[in-house]
């Protein structure tokens, strides 16, 4: 008795191209500063990013909870998408333990 094939024979299908997966090289400082996601919080739409802590070099305090992250801890960063008037998104960035970003429902930002 012969192994089982976990490849269909080129045979099968005729005519058929192969299937190949695009290649797009990788953007290492896309991937240092991680991929933003979109969430609502408070009646406005807040743009999310993940900061890894191989990325995370100074020393922010968070809002949440007025307690300093560290350099070398993973956290995240969360700006409105639309700024106040006078201000633009990003200008209000603030950095957040990721455990206070997930509570802020329940005990809201300490400033």
């Amino acid at each position: 008795m012969s192994p089982r094939r976990n490849r269909p024979s080129k045979r099968r299908f005729p005519g058929r191209p192969a299937k190949r997966p695009a290649y797009e090289p990788l953007d290492l400082d896309r991937v240092r500063r991680g991929v933003d996601a979109i969430e609502n919080w408070g009646g406005r739409q807040w743009r999310v990013r993940q900061i890894p802590g191989s990325a995370a070099g100074k020393i922010y305090r968070c809002p949440g909870c007025n307690q300093e992250i560290r350099p070398g801890v993973t956290h995240l960063v969360a700006w409105p998408v639309e700024g106040l008037p006078g201000f633009t998104g990003e200008g209000e960035r603030r950095h957040w333990h990721t455990a206070c970003w997930r509570a802020r429902d329940r005990r809201g930002p300490f400033f």
